[in-house]
């Protein structure tokens, strides 16, 4: 009797747990391109804030072989799209950087670059950091700080000011920057 039991009950946890897949496998097939949609048009909407004079960004074959062995201390430079004028002509770049060593985990960033290495703009796309404390990285007054360096590396406390008991996102930034301005000046 015992042994008939445990067979219906995994009989029965099998057919919720199939059940349970299915649904679970329609419903990411039904927002997988929703979701993808929405975060393509939040970093074009990035990259429009971070290099405003920009009419459209594009793709270059040999940028994107240079970033396949670029390195950097702390930051990862994911994508970096050249920021053209309604005639063609490249103005800039702007990078998707994801500095790896925040408090709280990694920080995407989108940062635009002129062809004179000024920076043109810092956007912050995702981040983990600490409410009222590294989250601040966000706020306007923070990301303003960057626009008009112009510099092979931003020096935190020198260039711009660290939040305020947030050394570690502060200095993450500072990384993330850095890795996207030396990749520029590897391809300027």
């Amino acid at each position: 009797m015992g042994k008939n039991k445990i067979i219906k009950d995994a009989i029965a946890l099998f057919v919720i747990t199939l059940v349970s897949g299915l649904c679970l496998g329609f419903v990411y097939n039904i927002t997988k391109d929703p979701i993808a949609l929405a975060e393509e048009q939040a970093k074009q909407e990035s990259y429009q804030t971070v290099f405003p004079e920009a009419a459209s960004f594009q793709n270059n074959g040999d940028i994107d072989t240079a970033l396949a062995s670029w390195t950097a201390d702390g930051a990862e430079v994911t994508e970096v799209l050249e920021a053209v004028d309604s005639a063609g002509t490249v103005l800039g770049y702007v990078v998707s950087v994801t500095a790896t060593e925040g408090y709280g985990g990694d920080i995407s960033l989108s940062l635009g670059v002129a062809q004179d290495g000024t920076i043109t703009g810092l956007e912050v796309l995702s981040m983990s950091e600490t409410a009222g404390l590294g989250a601040k990285c966000t706020a306007q007054e923070f990301k303003s700080q960057f626009a008009g360096i112009q510099k092979d590396q931003v020096v935190m406390n020198e260039d711009f000011d660290q939040i305020s008991s947030a050394t570690v996102t502060s200095s993450a930034i500072e990384k993330g920057v850095n890795g996207a301005l030396g990749f520029v000046s590897e391809i300027r």
